[in-house]
């Protein structure tokens, strides 16, 4: 995929960047790996959080011998106030190891944040982009009506928001709205939380979208070098892509978990963002990978919702949990006699 220009920022970015949640999950020594192998293949935005645990630093870490300029950095405050945004900042910029942030964006807040208001959020940052610790300001969100107000707002450089071919046809149109207004569009979700497993039509469905950026999740080899792949070779739509993009859309259509996770902490320690939508890993992964013991054991962790309600109203798609995960926990019992009867014949 050719370089993009991120909007009014005038960044120049490679289309297919490199989401850093994942590298939690990996050693410093694979994070390192990955993160310099991403750069050599020609990725140069790299887009992270202070809630991704150790992400920050092991970005820090990987980069601290390369030259900052080559860089696109992003990361992102949870914060609900601007004294304690500036201070997620500070901790950002020495976990980084750098000086200034080109992207600093408000993570997944329930309002859009505006100059004047009492959570002092905007303020600080414009504050902060006078002192020239940030460059451009960017609101990422997975509630349509917040990510709305920010695009008519026009205050944002950036909006970060859910999109795939999985999409309503409205979120489709607010991506081009942005593009309309100038504002640099990135695409989180590219994949749907894990359910499109075809990352070549995933990656084909982008190519209408000229001044998009796709950020892909990536903890391993495999995982980047097809991504890498993309940037000489990029994706085009065909006969077969659309065929399978049909395809899923007919059996993913409706309300399904995305695995936003933010209906997370579950009182009862239920992983509600993965008992929600089992059915559908079950289908589209290999079923193997969610019937050993460790996942039976979560799975009927599902028996000790009390439907307080905590996650519906902390759900930006405003699913029914309670329903999905009973709904998921029956199915999911369906697989292990099916899987116990055949070790059983």
């Amino acid at each position: 995929m050719p370089q993009i220009t991120l909007g009014r920022c005038g960044l120049k970015i490679e289309k297919n960047s490199f989401g850093c949640l994942p590298i939690q999950r990996v050693n410093q020594n694979q994070a390192t790996y990955l993160l310099q192998k991403a750069v050599d293949g020609g990725m140069n935005f790299f887009d992270t959080a202070r809630l991704y645990s150790d992400s920050e630093e092991k970005l820090g870490a990987a980069f601290s011998s390369l030259q900052r300029s080559k860089l696109i950095i992003a990361t992102k405050s949870h914060k609900s106030s601007g004294e304690k945004m500036l201070k997620d900042l500070e901790t950002s910029l020495k976990n980084l190891r750098i000086d200034y942030i080109d992207i600093y964006q408000f993570h997944n807040p329930s309002f859009c944040p505006l100059p004047g208001g009492e959570d002092g959020l905007y303020d600080a940052a414009k504050e902060a982009q006078r002192q020239g610790k940030i460059r451009f300001i960017g609101l990422t969100n997975h509630r349509f009506s917040v990510a709305q107000e920010a695009l008519q707002s026009e205050l944002y450089d950036t909006i970060q928001y859910p999109l795939s071919y999985l999409s309503h046809k409205k979120e489709q149109q607010f991506a081009r709205d942005c593009a309309a207004k100038n504002i640099g569009f990135i695409a989180m979700k590219a994949l749907a939380g894990g359910l499109i497993t075809n990352t070549v039509a995933a990656a084909a469905f982008f190519t209408d979208y000229q001044k998009l950026a796709a950020i892909w999740g990536i903890q391993a080899q495999w995982q980047l070098e097809q991504f890498l792949a993309f940037i000489d070779n990029e994706p085009q739509l065909n006969k077969e892509l659309l065929k399978a993009i049909k395809k899923d859309r007919s059996e993913l259509s409706g309300n399904f978990c995305r695995s936003c996770a933010y209906c997370q902490p579950c009182p009862t320690g239920i992983e509600i963002h993965n008992a929600a939508r089992m059915s559908l890993l079950l289908r589209r992964a290999p079923a193997a990978d969610f019937l050993s013991a460790e996942w039976q054991k979560k799975m009927a962790k599902t028996l000790d919702c009390t439907n307080c309600g905590q996650c519906v109203r902390r759900c930006p798609y405003k699913l029914d949990i309670p329903h999905l995960i009973k709904e998921n926990y029956c199915d999911y019992l369906t697989f292990i006699d099916q899987e116990n009867n055949l070790s059983n014949s």
